[in-house]
């Protein structure tokens, strides 16, 4: 690989550093110092002993930012404010007498019933009651719950208290097993058993929302859907109230469910995909709802996802909820059932624990061929930050087929054109020059012309690449036939979080926020959202790669969006084609947002600006009226997936 750091450009750009003001220097000088021990301390054999001590810390740290932004007592009063709210919530999700009435009176389009499987072993009384009475106070009522009980003879009065209940309802549908058959077999006598049009998974400690199977059917009535889920929250022991997390998911997504079961409980899915697809398998005991989920999906005409929290799951010792480590085989059995699912797809991958959980999943696609890959950078004087920007990509890629295309447009400093005749000749870099007004959309457009890849990208001057690997973990996405654009995990000069994707339809001017906007880099994020692959309506083109023929083929960015939006645009078109947009956090890099440009208010633009937030709005009003796909209605447009239900 050729290296651009040759000591006559290092004497050039120590020289003009002095020039740099001070404070920012400073700043960069002290970040540049810890990035070094940081990696340093990362190649020491002790790193993966301190791992319990950095965890402590972590703890320690988020406690100290919680009591200095919110005051000692706030910080201890925090969990009682969260109780109070969460009494309140579940609470509002408990049906009247008017609802329940109302809900039984209703006439369906279509006679669906409901075969819910909850296979029991050893469960403690109190689980057991609370988990058949909250089916038998579902608002709707043509259901049947298929209890096969692999329970020990120490035990038995699980049957006991099982006829116990069947002697006043004959929906409950019972059989002791000989012996304990496992998890999937033990399921798999629940499916056998079960009559239904729909089967639905339940966990034997768990407790359905009374209003549960009412709105499966009225979605399967309404959307025709074939399999369907809900939102979740999992509670703490005996108490509903004491909520550990709220679950609120996406609408399906592909790339988030081969990273980690996020749909998880309440499934729901016709008898005729059970038919279709099988049985669960032994195989993946541990993970055998991911398995059976990644096959349904896969053959499912309507995956439906309902945006209600219908599903109580129990916190106990002895659940996954609890501590995955309680069944360490499931790590392993949840790779092997991604894997698998992968294979049949046609895509050939390996599959690892990512650094957030053992079991969200890093998918490492297998890169077909040696494409090549053209780097387009606009730039205006800029030396530092072009020098830094070019250089990260030139030391650190291991992906060697590419070319960068630097653009320039009006510079007017005598340094930024020394800087250009030193790098001109240079195999993988060449200058071209855009003298028009500045115009994002009308530079790159220009630039993609001039490209000879296969792939772009597209890649702003203040960005700084920390990830060796990142035009490969870019590419192997962008390479599936499915995928239109992928974008990488940004932060600031901070270390928090600049962007894990575009949530549309949000923010204050309605039309995009960026996902974990100013969340720390290295929290795992809600859900552990900051650490897996994962599908959303739009990422940011300061470094974004698509196929040059798919840009060619929608006529590249939008020429009337000369600064704002023109990203976002571009994806809703990819995501109108049918392509899926795939944002990587393992392609990360710093962005050291607007510094070359300036901010809106420094350059006095905000009239340009909100003429372009009022051309999105009027083209994609049809898009950004709705919820954003990859989105969650219960959690705030205002926070981009940083918890935002409790006030």
């Amino acid at each position: 690989m050729n290296k651009i750091y040759t000591p006559q450009l290092e004497k050039f750009m120590t020289t003009h550093k002095l020039g740099i003001d001070t404070m920012d220097e400073d700043a960069r000088g002290q970040l540049s110092a810890r990035k070094s021990r940081f990696e340093f301390l990362k190649r020491t054999k002790l790193w993966p002993y301190l791992k319990p001590l950095r965890i402590v810390y972590a703890y320690m740290r988020h406690f100290y930012f919680t009591v200095k932004s919110v005051g000692f007592f706030k910080a201890f009063g925090n969990k009682k404010r969260i109780y109070e709210f969460s009494k309140e919530y579940i609470s509002s999700l408990m049906p009247d007498e008017v609802t329940i009435k109302a809900h039984r009176g209703h006439k369906f389009s279509r006679e669906i019933k409901f075969s819910i499987l909850a296979p029991l072993y050893n469960t403690p009384e109190k689980f057991l009651r609370d988990m058949i009475d909250s089916v038998i106070a579902q608002t709707y009522e043509n259901w049947e719950l298929c209890l096969a009980d692999g329970s020990d003879d120490e035990h038995s009065f699980v049957g006991d208290i099982v006829r116990e209940y069947q002697a006043k309802d004959k929906r409950i549908v019972y059989k002791k097993l000989e012996k304990n058959l496992g998890i999937s077999e033990n399921t798999n006598v629940c499916i056998d058993m079960a009559t239904g049009d729909y089967i639905a998974l339940f966990d034997h400690d768990d407790i359905l929302v009374p209003t549960a199977l009412y709105e499966n059917a009225l979605a399967i009535c309404e959307h025709n859907a074939d399999f369907l889920y809900t939102d979740e929250a999992t509670f703490n022991g005996d108490d509903i109230y004491d909520i550990v997390t709220y679950h609120f998911k996406p609408d399906f997504a592909i790339d988030n469910l081969r990273a980690n079961n996020y749909i998880c409980h309440f499934s729901v899915f016709s008898r005729e995909l059970v038919d279709k697809v099988g049985k669960f398998s032994t195989k993946y005991d541990g993970s055998q709802d991911h398995d059976m989920i990644l096959r349904l999906t896969a053959a499912a005409e309507h995956v439906y996802h309902i945006p209600k929290t219908l599903y109580l799951w129990r916190s106990h010792g002895n659940s996954v909820s609890k501590d995955i480590n309680s069944k360490t085989y499931a790590i392993e059995a949840g790779k092997r059932a991604v894997t698998d699912s992968l294979a049949r797809a046609g895509l050939k991958a390996t599959v690892e624990s990512s650094p957030a959980f053992p079991t969200i999943y890093k998918i490492n696609y297998e890169i077909i061929g040696n494409p090549k890959v053209s780097i387009i950078i606009p730039n205006k004087d800029s030396l530092r930050l072009l020098a830094n920007c070019v250089d990260s990509v030139i030391k650190l890629s291991t992906y060697d087929n590419y070319e960068i295309i630097i653009v320039e447009n009006n510079s007017t400093t005598e340094e930024i054109f020394e800087y250009y005749d030193l790098i001109k000749d240079m195999h993988q870099v060449k200058v071209i020059r855009f003298e028009e007004p500045f115009n994002y959309s009308r530079i790159n457009n220009f630039a993609a012309r001039e490209a000879t890849g296969d792939y772009l990208v597209f890649l702003n001057n203040d960005i700084e690449i920390i990830a060796p690997g990142w035009m490969e973990e870019l590419l192997m996405y962008t390479q599936r036939q499915d995928v239109g654009a992928a974008g990488a995990k940004l932060y600031y000069g901070n270390n928090s979080i600049q962007h894990n994707g575009v949530i549309i339809g949000a923010g204050a001017d309605g039309v995009a926020i960026h996902s974990l906007a100013g969340e720390s880099r290295f929290d795992v994020c809600y859900m552990g959202r900051a650490f897996f692959a994962q599908n959303v309506s739009a990422v940011t083109a300061a470094c974004m790669m698509m196929k040059k023929s798919l840009f060619d083929e929608l006529g590249g960015f939008d020429e009337k969006l000369a600064v704002a939006y023109n990203d976002v645009d571009l994806c809703l078109r990819i995501r109108e084609k049918g392509y899926l947009i795939v944002c990587n956090p393992f392609a990360d890099a710093y962005h050291y947002e607007s510094i070359s440009r300036g901010y809106e208010e420094k350059q006095g633009n905000q009239d340009r600006f909100q003429n372009e937030v009022k051309y999105m709005k009027n083209k994609w009003k049809h898009v950004l009226d709705k919820e954003d796909p990859f989105y969650n209605p219960n959690v705030s447009k205002e926070r981009g997936w940083k918890f935002g239900i409790i006030p």
